[in-house]
């Protein structure tokens, strides 16, 4: 029986057509993109051709795209960088409770050299308190970080709002959009933030590289230093197949965008609905703003772990959160601060889809899971159906 794979919010298995059109760039073109010569140039022609398509699919100009190594560089590229950049102007930084581990880990470096960090609560479905926002502004503030969507449950933030609240106090706006790229629409001309983080191996594209936005006029000290590349604003030799990976796989996700926005969120729908008739089994996150991939779901009475390894058993793949945080044995800080007992939080699972998912594969779990549950319960303390 064919693997079923439902942890695309970890990393998503790279599209056949981009890595046929990657290899050539293992093999006989192999020039590194910052020589002149013919190796040289041929390199730095497919580097600004995968930039060009990336900038397509947010809808930015080509020379607002630094490449990086992923997701947890550009968001650390563009806190410090920002952060250094205004130090004296002011010291203050607003973000959220729910961030990812690479914005949350900057922004805790930064409180180390001294400067002022504001978490932000959410509710219960994991959306910003939009008046504590305005609140904790000063006239030190220089950033806000504020996630697209978000890892774990998927909730979407009110970004415009956001914007249009920092924007007239001269404060800049970063994003980690690395859960929406390729998911929904992301783009720069009508979500007006100044940085966004993004990363190839989210959308069917290679790991070890991702992008950041950094639009036209954002002045953004280095945080990598040591050459000229990416326009002085990220050293460092271009990992050019990487890159071409990147570029294509935002092509192929331009097009595929109404087929996560009908087939892929039906998918999504039809699995939520489902198992939610499980008794004792809870949504986290906002029912309605929220990207069309990612489902989190409490089962009372169960352990998230033990939920997983079952399934894994039956070779169907999900998650019990962040895999930037699979090592920890602490709960979820995202569900925590959705205000979820701990109980409930070690009873979660993810599941993430992709436009490889298929109807099989939703299936193949709701067939499995409901046994599965059923047997922990009953394995363990008393359990009562509410």
């Amino acid at each position: 029986m064919n693997p079923v794979y439902l942890d695309n919010s970890a990393t998503t298995p790279v599209d056949p057509l981009v890595m046929e059109f990657m290899l050539p760039f293992f093999t006989r073109e192999f020039g590194n993109a910052s020589s002149i010569h013919s190796f040289g140039q041929r390199a730095r022609a497919a580097v600004e051709e995968a930039r060009e398509r990336l900038a397509r699919l947010i809808g930015a100009n080509s020379a607002e795209v630094i490449f990086t190594s992923g997701g947890t560089e550009s968001d650390n590229t563009a806190i410090r960088g920002i952060a250094h950049q205004f130090k004296e102007r002011g010291n203050h930084i607003i973000t959220t409770r729910i961030e990812h581990p690479a914005v949350l880990a900057s922004c805790a470096a930064l409180e180390q050299e001294g400067f002022q960090v504001t978490y932000l609560s959410v509710d219960s479905a994991g959306r910003v308190d939009l008046q504590q926002l305005v609140d904790s502004i000063t006239n030190k503030t220089t950033l806000i970080s504020v996630m697209h969507a978000n890892n774990e449950i998927g909730t979407m933030q009110p970004l415009e709002e956001i914007c249009t609240m920092a924007h007239a106090r001269g404060i800049r706006v970063h994003s980690d959009c690395v859960q929406t790229l390729g998911k929904v629409p992301v783009g720069m001309k009508t979500l007006p933030v100044d940085l966004a983080s993004f990363s190839g191996h989210k959308l069917h594209g290679p790991k070890g590289i991702g992008a950041l936005f950094v639009r036209k006029g954002v002045p953004l000290k280095p945080f990598m230093v040591g050459g000229s590349h990416e326009r002085k604003r990220r050293a460092g030799t271009e990992n050019v197949a990487g890159i071409v990976g990147f570029g294509k796989a935002a092509e192929l996700a331009q097009q595929h965008l109404p087929d996560m926005a009908t087939r892929v969120r039906g998918l999504r729908d039809r699995l939520q609905s489902r198992l939610t008739e499980i008794p004792g089994t809870a949504l986290n996150g906002h029912p309605e703003f929220r990207v069309p991939h990612i489902c989190n779901l409490s089962f009372e009475g169960t352990e998230g772990e033990g939920l997983l390894i079952s399934l894994d058993l039956e070779g169907i793949a999900v998650s019990t959160g962040a895999a930037c945080s699979s090592g920890s044995l602490e709960p979820s800080h995202v569900l925590l601060a959705l205000g979820r007992d701990r109980r409930s939080v070690q009873g979660s699972l993810r599941f993430s889809l992709s436009r490889m998912t298929t109807g099989q594969d939703v299936d193949r779990v709701l067939e499995a899971l409901p046994r599965i549950v059923q047997r922990i319960r009953s394995m363990g303390p008393s359990y009562s159906a509410p």
